[in-house]
């Protein structure tokens, strides 16, 4: 019987959930947190698994369910995740398909292609910055000259996130705890509620809300600085649905 496993809840992980609800095609998704399974629609027929898992336990997973086909769905910066999920597959010879998000129309403002680019851009100022990069650039961003004071944080609405930033040296008022993706007016309010005069952020596609920054630092006249995604190549959403119905 055909029986899919996805990774990834990220929009597209959320649409093909509903997508495999839809269409009656048996599907698990894997998500790395309790928040990521949250954010998840609840459908019958898709079963929501929730933990990290390495190169071994993605095996023994796709062992243990005998799924045909493995999607990696994760986020366009999960290069770990990818990397495992395809060596599994690899290893056991079975069916896999990357799914690459949509380019946004463009890019705007300044760019960086590392994070190390990135942080000696910052250092070369020292204006209020508004960071939308997520928890997984914390560490790095203590690199940034006087951070304490002048790097504030939107990061995902969770306890163990917001405790980490303020292990970290951030203070309270500069952190602004919400979930994306942000419409332009949501990014104007929390623009002006930081004082931001940059904006910083990953190239997180259509689907990350890439557009409504752009749309909101022009709005609010300040720099926007982009995290340049990784390359890579894949198929699209749209590709995987007609895959997957062909096979059901």
């Amino acid at each position: 019987m055909f029986k899919a496993l996805i990774f990834g809840g990220t929009t597209e992980g959320r649409e093909l959930v509903v997508f495999c609800a839809e269409n009656a095609i048996s599907a698990d998704i894997s998500v790395t947190t309790e928040l990521g399974a949250q954010l998840l629609p609840k459908k019958s027929g898709v079963k929501i698994l929730i933990g990290k898992l390495d190169h071994e336990g993605i095996k023994s997973q796709i062992l243990r369910e005998e799924y045909s086909l493995v999607i990696d769905a994760t986020h366009p910066f999960a290069q770990n995740a990818t990397e495992n999920i395809r060596a599994a597959c690899q290893d056991l010879n079975r069916e896999y398909y990357r799914i690459v998000r949509e380019n946004s129309d463009g890019l705007f403002g300044e760019f960086a292609e590392n994070t190390d680019e990135l942080i000696a851009l910052l250092n070369r100022t020292n204006k209020r910055i508004l960071s939308t990069l997520g928890s997984k650039e914390l560490q790095a961003l203590t690199q940034i000259s006087d951070y304490e004071n002048r790097v504030f944080l939107r990061v995902l609405n969770d306890e163990k996130i917001i405790e980490q930033c303020k292990k970290l040296g951030f203070k309270g008022r500069q952190i602004i705890p919400g979930r994306g993706p942000f419409s332009e007016e949501e990014n104007i309010a929390h623009i002006r509620q930081s004082g931001a005069e940059i904006l910083v952020t990953k190239d997180s596609g259509k689907a990350g809300g890439y557009p409504e920054k752009i749309a909101a630092a022009k709005h609010c006249k300040i720099e926007l600085i982009t995290l340049k995604r990784p390359e890579e190549s894949g198929i699209t959403l749209s590709e995987i649905q007609k895959i997957m119905l062909e096979k059901r």
